[in-house]
């Protein structure tokens, strides 16, 4: 199987879709598959391995690594339809990520490239008014439904990463849809000595903390956690984030990882790790390094659905606000029993619903019968 990843991002970045698109890659080349990846071309350095790796030019490609909208994408996707136009004979399959890179793959497909496959991070309708003030954002969801119904509708099978993704986006779809959540490769914890030194360089003390880690987008909900935190002075919360900007939350530590090690460190370290993230339709990357610290876990069930509320994680109701999530916070924070148990269940879960190896196997299930149908097509 020869499959061509398609990214309208740059690559690598310390952000949670480069990370899932990064170990898919891999997951699939050790079940036997050719994989390529397309990108922008622009990235952080850091080493990519042996994965083969076809890059739009840099001075074409946005120098802002952040989600969402910018005006350098429009000019860096023609620039990845070129670069998989001038390719596009050597591949079986597209596996696009995110709603750019689908309709890139799907406007090569028209021109005889392969099958494509969309890989839904988001729900565009939820997402896009996110990232403008509230006035607009009633034409931004406008604008997000119709990304979404052109991405999925135009693609050949859909891949979706959450249940509410398959339920909103799956009725649309015109091939197979399948519900493949994303995997994890589980690594050495960082050492003592790591999770002490991030620990005092955030101003905190080791398992006497909350934390957050990740990007400071609005979609992800820090408002909420702020307020949170300004009742919880017991128990400082610690926003680990690659990114000095991010809008003002005066009762969150911010810590500026150097690394993405940096950041796993400070989660290891955690007595708890929160997801304040209640909009629906994708599935968060670093809840999957949270449950592999075996740290417990706070997060709201329309997010978090690999797990059980009071079993694998403390989960809130989506209409929960910062009120609740300060009330899980400090049960976690004052009750050692519980959070040794969820801390080991949700790490149980990790195992059980996001290994790489049976995903991988379930991806390549979705991909034969997108290829099944458009061959008797």
């Amino acid at each position: 199987m020869r499959v061509a990843l398609l990214g309208a991002f740059a690559f690598p970045v310390a952000q949670g879709s480069q990370r899932y698109v990064g170990d898919q890659a891999r997951a699939l080349r050790e079940a036997g598959c050719e994989v390529t990846l397309f990108c922008y071309g622009r990235g952080d350095g850091r080493d990519t391995g042996a994965l083969p790796i076809v890059r739009t030019p840099t001075w074409l490609s946005p120098r802002r690594h952040r989600a969402g909208p910018s005006l350098g994408k429009p000019v860096a996707d023609l620039a990845l339809l070129s670069r998989f136009a001038s390719r596009m004979r050597g591949f079986d399959v597209a596996l696009a990520h995110n709603a750019e890179a689908a309709l890139v793959a799907q406007a090569v497909r028209a021109l005889g490239g392969p099958p494509v496959v969309y890989a839904a991070h988001a729900i565009f309708a939820h997402e896009l008014p996110t990232y403008a003030a509230p006035r607009a954002g009633a034409a931004l969801e406008r604008l997000g439904t119709r990304i979404d119904r052109l991405a999925v509708g135009g693609a050949d099978g859909l891949l979706c990463l959450s249940r509410h993704a398959e339920r909103a986006l799956g009725p649309g779809a015109r091939g197979p849809v399948a519900r493949i959540p994303p995997g994890l490769f589980v690594e050495a914890p960082p050492s003592a000595a790591m999770q002490t030194d991030a620990c005092a360089r955030a101003g905190v003390s080791p398992g006497r903390f909350a934390v957050y880690a990740g990007n400071l987008d609005g979609y992800q909900g820090l408002e909420a956690l702020d307020l949170a935190a300004a009742g919880l002075p017991e128990l400082p919360v610690v926003l680990a984030t690659h990114d000095p900007a991010g809008p003002p939350l005066p009762h969150l530590r911010r810590f500026v990882a150097r690394s993405p090690e940096d950041a796993r460190a400070l989660v290891h370290a955690a007595r708890v790790a929160v997801l304040p993230r209640r909009l629906p339709g994708g599935f968060p990357i670093k809840l999957l390094g949270y449950l592999e610290a075996g740290v417990p876990v706070v997060a709201y069930a329309s997010v978090a659905d690999t797990l059980t509320h009071d079993r694998s994680a403390w989960l809130l109701d989506e209409g929960a606000g910062a009120e609740g999530i300060g009330r899980a916070l400090r049960a976690i924070a004052t009750d050692d029993d519980l959070a040794a148990r969820l801390g080991a269940e949700g790490r149980k879960a990790l195992d059980a619903e996001h290994a790489w190896p049976a995903l991988a196997d379930r991806t390549l299930r979705l991909i034969r019968s997108v290829l099944g149908v458009t061959a008797k097509g």
